[in-house]
């Protein structure tokens, strides 16, 4: 499932991290990852544990803590701690991959499985040319290209590139979740249930109906769930 996120961030938020972005010290992308990756990646990253990396971090998580949608859509069990990288100038591209299956978290070196991959995007489509996310799935190459500060979920098992920036600068902040449902599928289905039931209650109020389909999607979550 691929799911837009509109205004993760707010407008203050978005513009507190572009400020801090104007000082940003940027190293090459590259530094610590593995053979294959260093084959087909070519941006810029920030030390995840300088300053600016940290307090943008922060004003991430704070967004993902405040969106239902990202909950329903994601069921988090565990949210690796976001990163910010940049495409541009002669560091400007990052081939077709699949991220690998497993991260280390950072400080303690526990296991996260990504079945979800997210993009929040730190400026806006007009300050760059190319740096388009181009996701494949069974029904064709879908391509991404937000407003600062709106986000994308899609499935880590998925085939994505990030084209050439011919212009400008492309910056966004990235990170993996595990899910407490391990399926794309059967999140997608538990989404859409959800999703559908909050619009029956929103029209026409609870019912019988409803409390019978919301034990149905608990006991689906309850079947799934890998806590």
């Amino acid at each position: 499932m691929l799911l837009h996120l509109p205004d993760l961030l707010t407008s203050d938020e978005v513009a507190h991290a572009q400020h801090l972005l104007k000082e940003a010290p940027w190293t090459d992308g590259r530094k610590g990852t593995g053979e294959l990756a260093r084959q087909v990646k070519n941006n810029e990253q920030l030390d995840h544990e300088g300053d600016i990396a940290r307090s943008i971090r922060e004003l991430v998580l704070r967004g993902l803590d405040r969106n239902t949608t990202f909950f329903s859509a994601a069921l988090p069990k565990k949210v690796f701690p976001p990163r910010v990288n940049r495409y541009g100038g002669d560091s400007n591209f990052y081939g077709n991959h699949i991220d690998g299956a497993i991260r280390y978290m950072p400080g303690n070196g526990q296991r996260l499985r990504t079945d979800v991959s997210c993009t929040v995007f730190l400026n806006d489509p007009e300050d760059y040319d190319g740096g388009e996310l181009t996701i494949a799935d069974t029904y064709g190459e879908k391509t991404v290209k937000l407003p600062a500060g709106h986000a994308v979920l899609y499935p880590g098992t998925s085939l994505h590139q990030v084209k050439p920036v011919t212009r400008g600068h492309r910056i966004a902040c990235f990170f993996w979740i595990e899910s407490l449902v391990r399926s794309d599928e059967q999140r997608r289905m538990l989404y859409e249930l959800d999703m559908n039931l909050l619009a029956m209650r929103r029209r026409h109020g609870d019912s019988e109906e409803t409390t019978a389909l919301t034990g149905v999607y608990h006991n689906m979550l309850r079947m799934w769930a890998d806590t």
